[in-house]
Protein backbone atom coordinates (compact mmCIF):
# COMPACT_ATOMS: atom_id res chain seq x y z
CA UNK A 1 0.00 0.00 0.00
CA UNK A 2 1.15 3.46 -1.05
CA UNK A 3 2.48 5.71 1.94
CA UNK A 4 0.41 8.63 2.95
CA UNK A 5 1.71 12.03 1.36
CA UNK A 6 0.48 15.40 2.95
CA UNK A 7 1.07 18.70 2.76
CA UNK A 8 1.83 21.57 5.14
CA UNK A 9 -1.22 22.75 3.79
CA UNK A 10 -3.48 19.76 4.14
CA UNK A 11 -2.21 18.98 7.87
CA UNK A 12 -3.52 22.80 8.58
CA UNK A 13 -6.94 22.33 7.04
CA UNK A 14 -7.17 18.89 9.59
CA UNK A 15 -5.99 20.89 12.67
CA UNK A 16 -8.21 23.52 12.17
CA UNK A 17 -11.21 21.28 11.09
CA UNK A 18 -10.80 18.67 14.09
CA UNK A 19 -10.40 21.40 16.67
CA UNK A 20 -13.74 23.60 15.29
CA UNK A 21 -15.06 20.32 15.50
CA UNK A 22 -14.87 20.94 19.61
CA UNK A 23 -16.82 24.20 19.05
CA UNK A 24 -19.15 23.84 15.82
CA UNK A 25 -21.70 20.67 15.74
CA UNK A 26 -22.00 18.67 13.97
CA UNK A 27 -18.77 18.13 13.02
CA UNK A 28 -19.14 17.92 9.08
CA UNK A 29 -20.00 22.40 9.63
CA UNK A 30 -16.19 22.57 11.39
CA UNK A 31 -14.83 20.36 8.58
CA UNK A 32 -16.54 22.36 5.69
CA UNK A 33 -15.23 25.56 7.12
CA UNK A 34 -11.79 24.85 7.75
CA UNK A 35 -11.17 22.94 4.55
CA UNK A 36 -12.53 26.28 2.93
CA UNK A 37 -10.17 28.08 4.44
CA UNK A 38 -7.58 26.13 2.79
CA UNK A 39 -9.42 25.57 -0.13
CA UNK A 40 -9.52 21.95 -0.12
CA UNK A 41 -11.59 20.80 -2.74
CA UNK A 42 -11.83 17.95 -5.17
CA UNK A 43 -9.95 14.63 -4.64
CA UNK A 44 -7.77 16.50 -1.87
CA UNK A 45 -11.49 16.73 -0.11
CA UNK A 46 -11.97 12.99 -0.94
CA UNK A 47 -8.94 12.01 0.95
CA UNK A 48 -8.67 14.34 4.17
CA UNK A 49 -12.65 13.90 4.37
CA UNK A 50 -11.80 10.27 5.20
CA UNK A 51 -8.79 10.96 7.41
CA UNK A 52 -11.10 13.28 9.67
CA UNK A 53 -14.04 11.26 10.14
CA UNK A 54 -11.40 8.13 11.11
CA UNK A 55 -9.84 10.38 13.41
CA UNK A 56 -13.42 11.38 14.72
CA UNK A 57 -14.29 7.72 15.44
CA UNK A 58 -10.85 6.76 16.68
CA UNK A 59 -10.97 9.71 18.94
CA UNK A 60 -11.38 8.18 22.24
CA UNK A 61 -8.07 6.02 21.40
CA UNK A 62 -6.48 8.90 20.38
CA UNK A 63 -6.75 10.50 23.68
CA UNK A 64 -5.46 7.68 25.63
CA UNK A 65 -2.49 7.73 23.77
CA UNK A 66 -1.78 11.16 24.09
CA UNK A 67 -3.02 10.67 27.46
CA UNK A 68 -0.27 8.26 27.89
CA UNK A 69 2.86 9.66 25.96
CA UNK A 70 2.28 12.90 27.80
CA UNK A 71 0.84 12.38 31.23
CA UNK A 72 -2.07 14.26 31.27
CA UNK A 73 -5.81 14.39 29.91
CA UNK A 74 -5.24 16.00 26.43
CA UNK A 75 -8.90 17.45 27.62
CA UNK A 76 -6.71 20.16 29.51
CA UNK A 77 -3.67 20.50 27.12
CA UNK A 78 -4.29 24.08 24.70
CA UNK A 79 -6.64 23.70 22.14
CA UNK A 80 -4.39 24.68 18.91
CA UNK A 81 -1.92 21.70 21.07
CA UNK A 82 -4.65 19.06 21.56
CA UNK A 83 -5.88 19.47 17.92
CA UNK A 84 -2.45 18.67 16.42
CA UNK A 85 -1.62 16.34 18.59
CA UNK A 86 -4.59 14.17 17.58
CA UNK A 87 -3.73 14.62 13.42
CA UNK A 88 -0.02 13.65 14.72
CA UNK A 89 -1.38 10.64 16.06
CA UNK A 90 -3.84 10.02 13.76
CA UNK A 91 -1.28 9.75 10.92
CA UNK A 92 2.27 8.68 12.33
CA UNK A 93 0.02 5.33 14.57
CA UNK A 94 -3.10 4.65 11.89
CA UNK A 95 -1.58 4.71 9.08
CA UNK A 96 1.43 5.02 6.72
CA UNK A 97 3.45 8.67 6.46
CA UNK A 98 6.04 9.26 4.10
CA UNK A 99 9.06 10.60 5.12
CA UNK A 100 8.26 13.99 3.71
CA UNK A 101 4.84 13.77 5.21
CA UNK A 102 7.16 12.63 8.64
CA UNK A 103 8.76 16.19 8.36
CA UNK A 104 5.86 18.07 7.80
CA UNK A 105 4.42 16.82 11.15
CA UNK A 106 8.30 18.29 12.67
CA UNK A 107 7.05 21.64 11.08
CA UNK A 108 3.85 21.58 12.94
CA UNK A 109 5.94 23.34 15.86
CA UNK A 110 6.09 26.65 13.84
CA UNK A 111 2.44 26.55 13.22
CA UNK A 112 1.64 26.12 16.85
CA UNK A 113 4.18 28.27 17.95
CA UNK A 114 2.69 31.32 15.50
CA UNK A 115 -0.91 30.37 16.82
CA UNK A 116 -0.34 29.82 20.25
CA UNK A 117 3.04 30.48 22.62
CA UNK A 118 6.76 29.15 21.24
CA UNK A 119 6.86 27.34 23.95
CA UNK A 120 3.71 25.60 23.17
CA UNK A 121 5.54 24.47 19.69
CA UNK A 122 8.50 23.06 21.55
CA UNK A 123 6.33 20.92 23.62
CA UNK A 124 5.36 19.07 20.65
CA UNK A 125 8.97 18.89 19.19
CA UNK A 126 9.65 17.34 22.32
CA UNK A 127 6.85 14.53 22.29
CA UNK A 128 6.56 14.13 18.44
CA UNK A 129 9.19 11.17 18.24
CA UNK A 130 7.32 9.61 20.82
CA UNK A 131 4.46 9.53 18.83
CA UNK A 132 6.48 8.24 15.56
CA UNK A 133 7.98 5.90 17.61
CA UNK A 134 4.57 4.49 19.38
CA UNK A 135 3.56 1.14 19.26
CA UNK A 136 0.42 -0.14 21.80
CA UNK A 137 0.65 -2.88 24.21
CA UNK A 138 -2.18 -5.60 23.43
CA UNK A 139 -1.91 -7.52 25.93
CA UNK A 140 -5.54 -8.54 26.47
CA UNK A 141 -8.92 -9.54 24.42
CA UNK A 142 -10.90 -6.08 25.13
CA UNK A 143 -8.09 -4.45 24.09
CA UNK A 144 -7.64 -6.02 20.75
CA UNK A 145 -11.25 -5.53 20.24
CA UNK A 146 -10.97 -1.94 21.33
CA UNK A 147 -8.00 -1.02 18.61
CA UNK A 148 -10.06 -3.58 16.08
CA UNK A 149 -13.69 -1.66 16.22
CA UNK A 150 -13.28 1.74 18.69
CA UNK A 151 -15.16 0.78 21.34
CA UNK A 152 -14.16 2.43 24.97
CA UNK A 153 -12.82 -1.22 26.83
CA UNK A 154 -16.17 -1.20 29.79
CA UNK A 155 -18.59 -0.86 26.97
CA UNK A 156 -16.71 -3.72 25.00
CA UNK A 157 -16.83 -6.07 28.26
CA UNK A 158 -20.49 -5.19 28.72
CA UNK A 159 -21.31 -6.39 25.49
CA UNK A 160 -19.10 -9.53 25.92
CA UNK A 161 -20.59 -10.04 29.24
CA UNK A 162 -24.14 -10.00 27.14
CA UNK A 163 -23.24 -11.86 24.16
CA UNK A 164 -20.25 -13.83 24.58
CA UNK A 165 -18.06 -14.67 21.53
CA UNK A 166 -21.43 -12.95 19.31
CA UNK A 167 -20.37 -9.38 21.08
CA UNK A 168 -17.58 -9.13 17.63
CA UNK A 169 -20.17 -9.24 15.39
CA UNK A 170 -22.29 -6.59 17.14
CA UNK A 171 -19.12 -4.42 17.25
CA UNK A 172 -18.36 -4.65 13.62
CA UNK A 173 -22.25 -3.74 12.90
CA UNK A 174 -22.13 -0.63 14.87
CA UNK A 175 -19.42 0.14 12.58
CA UNK A 176 -21.21 0.17 9.52
CA UNK A 177 -23.39 2.87 7.98
CA UNK A 178 -26.95 2.33 8.31
CA UNK A 179 -28.82 3.34 4.87
CA UNK A 180 -31.42 6.14 5.40
CA UNK A 181 -34.39 4.35 6.55
CA UNK A 182 -37.75 6.77 6.16
CA UNK A 183 -41.31 5.73 7.23
CA UNK A 184 -43.84 6.56 4.87
CA UNK A 185 -46.79 8.43 6.37
CA UNK A 186 -50.62 7.17 5.71
CA UNK A 187 -52.29 10.49 6.57
CA UNK A 188 -50.42 11.94 3.68
CA UNK A 189 -49.16 9.27 0.82
CA UNK A 190 -48.99 5.37 0.33
CA UNK A 191 -45.76 3.07 0.51
CA UNK A 192 -46.69 2.68 -3.33
CA UNK A 193 -46.62 6.34 -4.25
CA UNK A 194 -43.18 6.83 -2.46
CA UNK A 195 -41.69 3.71 -4.16
CA UNK A 196 -42.78 5.32 -7.32
CA UNK A 197 -40.97 8.47 -6.71
CA UNK A 198 -37.82 6.72 -5.66
CA UNK A 199 -38.47 4.71 -8.90
CA UNK A 200 -38.47 7.91 -11.32
CA UNK A 201 -35.46 9.36 -9.18
CA UNK A 202 -33.64 5.66 -10.05
CA UNK A 203 -33.16 5.03 -6.44
CA UNK A 204 -32.38 1.73 -5.24
CA UNK A 205 -34.51 0.99 -2.19
CA UNK A 206 -35.98 -1.90 0.11
CA UNK A 207 -39.04 -2.39 1.83
CA UNK A 208 -38.76 -3.47 5.40
CA UNK A 209 -40.12 -7.27 5.94
CA UNK A 210 -41.15 -6.03 9.44
CA UNK A 211 -42.51 -2.60 9.16
CA UNK A 212 -44.53 -2.29 5.65
CA UNK A 213 -44.45 1.37 5.66
CA UNK A 214 -40.50 1.74 6.12
CA UNK A 215 -38.13 2.01 3.46
CA UNK A 216 -34.34 1.86 3.48
CA UNK A 217 -32.95 4.22 0.71
CA UNK A 218 -29.55 2.11 -0.85
CA UNK A 219 -28.13 4.57 -2.99
CA UNK A 220 -26.88 8.35 -1.87
CA UNK A 221 -29.88 10.18 -1.94
CA UNK A 222 -31.63 13.16 0.03
CA UNK A 223 -35.24 12.61 0.62
CA UNK A 224 -35.75 16.09 1.99
CA UNK A 225 -38.81 16.77 -1.11
CA UNK A 226 -40.35 13.61 0.72
CA UNK A 227 -40.07 14.56 4.22
CA UNK A 228 -41.01 18.66 3.49
CA UNK A 229 -44.36 17.46 1.70
CA UNK A 230 -44.99 15.51 4.81
CA UNK A 231 -45.14 12.20 2.62
CA UNK A 232 -42.43 10.47 4.95
CA UNK A 233 -40.63 11.10 7.57
CA UNK A 234 -37.04 9.60 8.53
CA UNK A 235 -37.25 7.10 10.76
CA UNK A 236 -35.08 3.61 11.71
CA UNK A 237 -37.51 0.29 11.57
CA UNK A 238 -36.68 -0.54 15.66
CA UNK A 239 -38.28 2.77 16.71
CA UNK A 240 -41.03 2.44 14.13
CA UNK A 241 -42.10 -0.97 15.97
CA UNK A 242 -42.17 1.02 19.19
CA UNK A 243 -45.86 2.91 18.26
CA UNK A 244 -46.77 -0.68 16.38
CA UNK A 245 -46.34 -2.52 20.05
CA UNK A 246 -48.04 0.27 21.76
CA UNK A 247 -50.82 -0.14 18.91
CA UNK A 248 -53.13 3.24 19.72
CA UNK A 249 -56.79 3.25 18.33
CA UNK A 250 -58.81 5.90 17.35
CA UNK A 251 -60.07 7.88 19.86
CA UNK A 252 -57.95 7.02 22.54
CA UNK A 253 -56.36 9.63 24.86
CA UNK A 254 -52.25 9.09 24.70
CA UNK A 255 -49.56 10.38 26.03
CA UNK A 256 -45.75 10.89 24.80
CA UNK A 257 -43.79 11.38 27.55
CA UNK A 258 -40.69 12.43 26.28
CA UNK A 259 -41.98 12.91 22.39
CA UNK A 260 -39.68 15.04 20.39
CA UNK A 261 -38.24 15.35 17.97
CA UNK A 262 -42.09 13.86 16.54
CA UNK A 263 -41.60 10.69 14.60
CA UNK A 264 -43.35 8.43 17.58
CA UNK A 265 -46.23 10.74 17.81
CA UNK A 266 -46.79 11.58 14.35
CA UNK A 267 -46.75 7.35 14.17
CA UNK A 268 -48.99 7.15 16.54
CA UNK A 269 -51.88 10.07 15.17
CA UNK A 270 -51.47 8.05 11.82
CA UNK A 271 -52.41 4.79 13.58
CA UNK A 272 -55.32 6.75 15.27
CA UNK A 273 -56.38 7.99 11.96
CA UNK A 274 -56.14 11.29 13.18
CA UNK A 275 -59.23 10.59 15.88
CA UNK A 276 -58.58 11.11 19.42
CA UNK A 277 -56.13 13.21 21.41
CA UNK A 278 -52.07 12.91 21.98
CA UNK A 279 -50.21 15.13 24.95
CA UNK A 280 -46.86 15.08 23.53
CA UNK A 281 -43.97 16.13 26.36
CA UNK A 282 -40.43 17.09 26.15
CA UNK A 283 -38.20 19.79 28.14
CA UNK A 284 -35.83 20.71 25.07
CA UNK A 285 -37.50 23.77 23.35
CA UNK A 286 -35.05 23.47 20.14
CA UNK A 287 -36.77 19.47 19.78
CA UNK A 288 -39.74 20.97 20.51
CA UNK A 289 -39.94 23.43 17.78
CA UNK A 290 -38.64 20.85 15.32
CA UNK A 291 -41.17 18.80 16.71
CA UNK A 292 -44.32 21.33 15.92
CA UNK A 293 -42.66 21.57 12.51
CA UNK A 294 -42.33 17.59 12.16
CA UNK A 295 -46.28 17.25 13.13
CA UNK A 296 -47.61 20.03 11.19
CA UNK A 297 -45.74 18.50 7.76
CA UNK A 298 -47.06 15.26 8.47
CA UNK A 299 -51.00 16.69 8.85
CA UNK A 300 -51.44 15.38 12.25
CA UNK A 301 -54.36 17.31 13.80
CA UNK A 302 -54.54 15.17 17.49
CA UNK A 303 -51.61 16.08 18.94
CA UNK A 304 -50.93 19.11 21.73
CA UNK A 305 -47.06 19.20 22.80
CA UNK A 306 -45.85 20.85 25.92
CA UNK A 307 -42.15 22.18 27.25
CA UNK A 308 -42.63 20.24 30.28
CA UNK A 309 -40.56 17.44 31.94
CA UNK A 310 -42.62 14.09 31.66
CA UNK A 311 -42.24 13.60 35.44
CA UNK A 312 -44.46 16.88 35.49
CA UNK A 313 -47.31 15.09 33.20
CA UNK A 314 -49.49 13.60 35.99
CA UNK A 315 -49.98 16.84 38.07
CA UNK A 316 -51.18 19.04 34.45
CA UNK A 317 -52.98 16.77 32.88
CA UNK A 318 -54.04 14.29 36.04
CA UNK A 319 -53.80 10.90 37.03
CA UNK A 320 -55.41 7.77 35.31
CA UNK A 321 -56.69 9.52 32.01
CA UNK A 322 -54.54 7.74 29.56
CA UNK A 323 -55.59 4.80 27.41
CA UNK A 324 -51.86 4.39 26.55
CA UNK A 325 -48.69 6.09 27.53
CA UNK A 326 -45.14 5.89 25.20
CA UNK A 327 -42.19 6.22 27.26
CA UNK A 328 -39.06 6.10 24.88
CA UNK A 329 -36.98 6.69 27.53
CA UNK A 330 -34.04 9.23 27.81
CA UNK A 331 -30.82 6.90 27.71
CA UNK A 332 -27.49 6.11 26.93
CA UNK A 333 -28.53 5.78 23.20
CA UNK A 334 -25.72 3.22 22.72
CA UNK A 335 -27.78 1.60 20.36
CA UNK A 336 -27.84 3.96 17.74
CA UNK A 337 -24.17 4.43 17.70
CA UNK A 338 -24.36 3.60 14.13
CA UNK A 339 -25.78 6.65 13.47
CA UNK A 340 -24.21 8.72 15.95
CA UNK A 341 -20.46 7.24 15.38
CA UNK A 342 -18.66 10.01 17.77
CA UNK A 343 -20.96 8.98 20.26
CA UNK A 344 -19.14 5.92 21.48
CA UNK A 345 -16.16 8.06 23.15
CA UNK A 346 -19.28 10.02 24.99
CA UNK A 347 -20.37 6.45 26.85
CA UNK A 348 -19.70 7.01 30.35
CA UNK A 349 -20.40 3.59 32.48
CA UNK A 350 -20.32 6.02 35.90
CA UNK A 351 -23.33 8.02 33.98
CA UNK A 352 -25.50 5.28 34.04
CA UNK A 353 -27.11 5.07 37.64
CA UNK A 354 -28.08 8.78 36.94
CA UNK A 355 -29.44 7.82 33.61
CA UNK A 356 -31.08 5.12 35.20
CA UNK A 357 -33.06 7.24 38.24
CA UNK A 358 -34.89 9.41 35.92
CA UNK A 359 -35.90 6.38 33.42
CA UNK A 360 -37.19 4.73 36.99
CA UNK A 361 -38.93 8.41 37.60
CA UNK A 362 -40.67 8.53 34.33
CA UNK A 363 -42.03 5.12 34.40
CA UNK A 364 -43.53 5.82 37.36
CA UNK A 365 -44.97 8.92 35.98
CA UNK A 366 -46.37 7.15 33.25
CA UNK A 367 -47.86 4.56 35.47
CA UNK A 368 -49.59 7.39 37.59
CA UNK A 369 -51.07 8.65 34.10
CA UNK A 370 -52.53 5.13 33.04
CA UNK A 371 -56.51 3.99 33.25
CA UNK A 372 -57.05 0.62 34.69
CA UNK A 373 -56.95 -1.38 31.96
CA UNK A 374 -54.25 0.90 29.95
CA UNK A 375 -51.16 0.20 28.33
CA UNK A 376 -47.91 1.44 28.60
CA UNK A 377 -44.48 0.76 26.37
CA UNK A 378 -41.39 1.31 28.05
CA UNK A 379 -38.32 1.75 25.93
CA UNK A 380 -35.16 2.54 25.11
CA UNK A 381 -32.19 2.78 22.12
CA UNK A 382 -30.05 1.31 24.69
CA UNK A 383 -28.08 -2.15 25.00
CA UNK A 384 -27.28 -1.98 28.42
CA UNK A 385 -29.59 -4.09 30.55
CA UNK A 386 -29.69 -1.53 33.72
CA UNK A 387 -31.41 0.58 31.10
CA UNK A 388 -34.16 -1.71 30.47
CA UNK A 389 -35.09 -5.17 32.00
CA UNK A 390 -33.32 -3.34 35.10
CA UNK A 391 -36.17 -0.88 35.13
CA UNK A 392 -38.82 -3.01 34.14
CA UNK A 393 -38.16 -5.46 37.22
CA UNK A 394 -37.74 -2.64 39.41
CA UNK A 395 -41.13 -1.39 38.62
CA UNK A 396 -42.90 -4.77 38.58
CA UNK A 397 -41.25 -4.99 41.61
CA UNK A 398 -43.43 -2.07 43.17
CA UNK A 399 -46.65 -2.75 41.32
CA UNK A 400 -48.85 -5.72 42.23
CA UNK A 401 -51.30 -4.10 39.33
CA UNK A 402 -48.96 -4.20 36.73
CA UNK A 403 -48.25 -7.09 34.00
CA UNK A 404 -46.33 -7.62 31.09
CA UNK A 405 -47.75 -8.46 27.73
CA UNK A 406 -45.68 -10.65 26.21
CA UNK A 407 -43.88 -9.84 22.88
CA UNK A 408 -43.89 -12.06 19.98
CA UNK A 409 -41.83 -10.39 17.68
CA UNK A 410 -40.51 -9.23 15.29
CA UNK A 411 -37.67 -9.34 17.04
CA UNK A 412 -36.02 -11.27 19.76
CA UNK A 413 -37.15 -12.59 23.38
CA UNK A 414 -34.55 -9.82 25.76
CA UNK A 415 -33.27 -11.01 28.67
CA UNK A 416 -36.47 -10.92 30.94
CA UNK A 417 -39.18 -12.83 29.47
CA UNK A 418 -42.00 -11.26 27.66
CA UNK A 419 -39.50 -8.26 27.08
CA UNK A 420 -38.05 -7.60 23.31
CA UNK A 421 -34.78 -6.44 21.59
CA UNK A 422 -33.79 -5.37 18.37
CA UNK A 423 -29.88 -5.72 17.95
CA UNK A 424 -27.98 -4.14 15.06
CA UNK A 425 -25.82 -7.63 13.96
CA UNK A 426 -28.93 -9.62 14.08
CA UNK A 427 -31.63 -7.56 12.37
CA UNK A 428 -30.34 -4.52 10.64
CA UNK A 429 -31.49 -1.74 12.20
CA UNK A 430 -30.73 0.14 15.59
CA UNK A 431 -30.44 -1.11 19.25
CA UNK A 432 -33.67 -1.36 21.09
CA UNK A 433 -35.74 -2.23 23.80
CA UNK A 434 -39.29 -2.93 24.22
CA UNK A 435 -41.70 -3.75 27.59
CA UNK A 436 -45.15 -3.82 26.94
CA UNK A 437 -46.89 -2.93 30.40
CA UNK A 438 -50.43 -3.66 31.36
CA UNK A 439 -52.23 -2.04 34.47
CA UNK A 440 -54.92 -4.15 35.74
CA UNK A 441 -58.53 -3.56 35.93
CA UNK A 442 -60.25 -2.73 38.76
Amino acid sequence: MAKLKLSDRQLYALIEAVKLGEEIKPSQSAKRKAFAKYRIDGWENSKLTGIFYSLQRRLGLIDEIIEELVGVSPLILDPWLRATMRVAVEVAVFRDPSEKTRQHLKGLAQFLSKRTHPYTGYYYYDILPRILEYMPVIDSEEKRLKWDYLFPEWFIRRMRGLLGDEAEGLLKALNETLPTSIRVNLLKSSVEEVEDYLNKKNVRYERSGRVPTVIRILDPFNPEWLFNKGFAIAQEEAAAVAALVLAPEPGETVVDLAAAPGGKTAHMAELMKNEGKIYAFDVDGARIKRMREVLKRTGVEIAETARADGRKAPGLLGEGIADRVMLDAPCTSDGTIAKNPELRWRLREKNIPKVVTLQRELIESAWRLLKPGGRMLYSTCSMLPEENEGVVEWFLGRHDDAQLVPLDGPYDEGFLPGTMRAWPHRHRTIGFFYALIEKKGD
